[in-house]
């Protein structure tokens, strides 16, 4: 009897229920649900709405189960961000990374540890949303007095459908808190920032079971996305990678992190792969396209406004991964600020971006090779950037790689093949 699974990737901008079942030695898909998500404005603060996305998880698994028996599920998000609890009560608000609370702590937790010294114990990236400047933020608040959990934003809406709570290994590694050679949380960066020792508790890995929901089993895929991602991409070898979405994940695989003063510099991160090191950088990706249709021309086709940049002759280009892009109100008129020829009509905007994220992938690369000595000669790209023709030629012909461009579901197909690892 044919077995089917549930994978639950929820990313920034939506979520999606996929059955997946083995057919012929290969993983075929269904999405049986699909749900908007986003970030909300309260208080003054951007948060995540944690009830709105446990009801819809529910949703959809109540929509895969009238459609087929299954034999498990699991769930993938974002990293970075968790949910805090007091034994089984949230705490709220459930703030979202691109919130900008941590700006005001960051000098303060490297005046207690300087980042060269964080980067030389945990190998991951500076970004100024980091867990380890949100939990010091929630510190400072108050906000970890009586806190018993701090459980990933996948953990908790795993605990809430099974009741136990258990931390994933390769979204830990998303906290900029996991000592790179003992692979658990650093006690150190723990002591040095005065947080509660109680909340890092022990790490478990991809392929755990967890508990079950109505009848289902559910277990521990590579929660954070990115890693289910690239258990999902179909490689030949080990080459380069760009999961593309809201941001850019490019990376490669490696046997153990690469801590080095220049990967430091070059700001490369080192997060837990299935078995293997993920050596990647996070940096923009579709997010500021995103913004710029919401913004200029909310009612057209994505196609449609891509084939119009391709015709645009505009060609200046600015920094994709200038903070001033991270989250302003007016994406075009951040473009604007950046440029010294202010585009002459929206497309323009469109090939600017096009143009800039391309040249952004070249930059990680050549600092990438640099870092691990060694070239790669094709490019893998995933994810919903994957089907935009025109930016992987443009990507080609910068980085002068082989784009290999797969407009497939690899985070859900990772999801899927851990769920089936025996």
């Amino acid at each position: 009897m044919m077995k089917h699974y549930l994978a639950i990737d929820i990313g920034a901008s939506s979520g999606r229920h996929i059955i997946g079942w083995l057919e012929d030695d290969e993983i075929k898909t269904e999405e049986v649900y699909r749900f908007h998500n986003g970030v909300k404005e309260e208080n003054s603060h951007l948060v995540w709405d944690i009830d709105h996305l446990l009801a819809e998880v529910k949703n959809g698994i109540a929509e895969a189960k009238k459609r087929y028996e299954i034999e498990s599920l699991s769930i993938d998000t974002w990293g970075v961000d968790y949910v805090l609890m007091k034994g089984d009560e949230e705490v709220y608000p459930v703030y979202a990374y691109r919130d900008a609370r941590t700006e005001q702590v960051i000098d303060e937790v490297h005046s207690l540890m300087p980042f060269e010294e964080l980067y030389e114990h945990t190998g991951c990236q500076f970004q100024p949303f980091n867990t380890v400047y949100q939990l010091y933020d929630d510190k400072k608040q108050g906000r970890l007095e009586g806190v018993s959990d701090f459980l990933m934003i996948p953990e908790y809406l795993l605990y809430k459908l099974t009741g136990v709570k258990k931390k994933e290994f390769t979204n830990a590694t998303t906290t900029g808190m996991i000592d790179h050679e003992t692979l658990d949380f650093d006690q150190t960066v723990i002591e040095r920032l005065g947080l509660p020792k109680h909340l890092f508790g022990k790490l478990h890995q991809p392929k755990e079971v967890l508990g079950e929901y109505e009848g289902i089993r559910v277990v521990l895929c590579a929660t954070h996305d990115t890693g289910s991602a690239v258990e999902g991409i179909p490689m030949e070898g080990n080459e380069l990678y760009i999961s593309s979405g809201t941001w850019s994940l490019l990376g490669v695989k490696t046997e153990k992190p690469i801590t080095d003063s220049g990967s430091m510099k070059a700001n490369y991160s080192n997060e837990g792969g299935v078995g293997y090191n993920r050596y990647q950088k996070n940096i923009m990706g579709m997010w500021i396209v995103n913004e710029l249709q919401r913004q200029l021309c909310p009612d057209e086709k994505i196609s449609d406004i891509v084939l119009k940049a391709q015709e645009s002759s505009y060609d200046e280009v600015l920094d994709a991964n200038h903070e001033t892009l991270l989250a302003p109100h007016d994406m075009a008129a951040a473009f604007d600020a950046l440029l010294t020829v202010k585009p002459e009509n929206r497309y323009d905007y469109f090939r600017c971006a096009f143009k800039s994220l391309a040249l952004s992938y070249r930059q990680a690369i050549e600092e990438l090779e640099h870092n691990t000595g060694k070239s790669y000669s094709k490019l893998y790209i995933v994810g919903g950037g994957a089907k935009n023709q025109f930016l992987n030629e443009l990507t080609e012909k910068a980085t002068g790689k082989k784009v290999i461009a797969l407009p497939i579901e690899a985070t859900a197909l990772g999801n899927l093949k851990i769920q089936m690892m025996d």
